[in-house]
């Protein structure tokens, strides 16, 4: 397992990536360095990891910060003491109220260990997230990513990378996940690194979705 992603070794996979495809190298030309976008592990960037599902990353940040400003520190057991009432003033749905508790719970009953996440491997520590209702694929990736900062953690479920994708390529359909997988094989084992990448594409673009 490669050590997490740090901005020195940031720049080595850009570097790297760059050298060998031409598609990268030419965004890196455009637009500078991406951000390392990195987010401290632990339960709180889980819960907004939830929040943004399906959502804009603004109405989820705001949801966010109001939670953060009424559950100081934020807690497994300071979440699970808050009511519906309280959590959809502040911007919670039904259902993500109920999976905001299943990984409050999850983590207070040693079910899911986050410290034992930190030290699995990829797959393993994927797993272990996913067995919380509510964190699916797309969120144990992000989590993986920029929490963990795993250098090869590719989220092809993301919807903004499949748009940053096709527009990079000007594909003629947006690319589905088993699509964006197959453009990413060559680009390990850095592509949480290409994918930095193509999200500062599809930002750079003030692309909406």
């Amino acid at each position: 397992m490669l050590a997490p992603l740090t901005e020195a070794t940031l720049a080595h996979a850009l570097a790297t990536l760059t050298a060998r495809d031409p598609l990268l190298a030419r965004l890196l030309a455009a637009l500078g360095p991406p951000p390392l976008w990195a987010r401290e592990p632990g339960f709180p960037t889980l819960l907004h990891i939830i929040l943004e599902q399906q959502v804009s990353l603004a109405s989820a940040r705001a949801a966010f910060d109001k939670l953060s400003a009424i559950a100081a520190p934020l807690t497994p057991e300071r979440f699970l003491a808050l009511d519906d009432a309280t959590l959809k003033a502040v911007g919670f749905s039904r259902q993500k109220t109920g999976y905001g508790r299943n990984l409050a719970q999850a983590i207070l009953a040693g079910s899911l260990d986050l410290a034992r996440v930190a030290a699995a491997d990829d797959d393993a520590a994927r797993a272990e997230l996913m067995q919380v209702k509510g964190i699916g694929r797309w969120s144990a990736d992000i989590y993986l990513l920029m929490a963990l900062r795993r250098p090869d953690v590719w989220p092809s479920g993301d919807l903004a990378l499949a748009v940053a994708a096709q527009r990079a390529l000007g594909l003629p359909a947006l690319p589905k996940p088993d699509e964006l997988d197959a453009i990413a094989a060559a680009w390990r084992p850095w592509r949480a690194v290409a994918a930095r990448l193509l999200w500062h594409y599809y930002l750079s673009r003030g692309a909406q979705l």
